[in-house]
């Protein structure tokens, strides 16, 4: 056995994601199982949207780049109102629909979900962001 499938096999045995595999993916500290759940997710999030066309609502922590995409997002505004993209900003809103709710695209602009906040928490209710629950993360 070549010493980097030795290594392969060393980390595959300590539930770590082997070097080999880092090196042609994207960042990421989970362990193993997590980590191939998470890809999981993410090819299945970019086969929808190969078979589907454009989505409703987009999973911003499944991109590999996520500034590309934003980037994206504003040169079509600027496109469709003829524009310098110089000139242009995000200005962002919370729904209070869920995901599954928004079942088409907005006329500007794009839905996002899977952002994750630490400090704090979104409090649906007050619909406002609040401090942690003791002893959560």
């Amino acid at each position: 056995m070549s010493s980097q499938l030795e290594m392969v096999a060393s980390s595959l045995y300590n539930h770590t994601v082997p070097e080999a595999w880092n090196g042609k993916a994207y960042p990421s500290l989970k362990p193993l199982a997590s980590w191939v759940n998470d890809l999981l997710q993410r090819i299945e999030f970019l086969k929808d949207w190969i078979n589907h066309g454009i989505l409703s609502v987009f999973w911003i922590s499944g991109f590999f780049f996520p500034q590309a995409f934003l980037t994206g997002t504003l040169q079509n505004f600027a496109r469709k109102s003829v524009i310098s993209i110089n000139t242009i900003s995000f200005s962002f809103k919370v729904m209070k629909e869920s995901v599954g709710e928004l079942t088409s695209p907005p006329s500007e602009g794009c839905y996002i979900h899977g952002l994750s906040l630490e400090g704090a928490r979104w409090d649906p209710i007050a619909f406002q962001l609040v401090e942690l629950l003791p002893k959560e993360l």
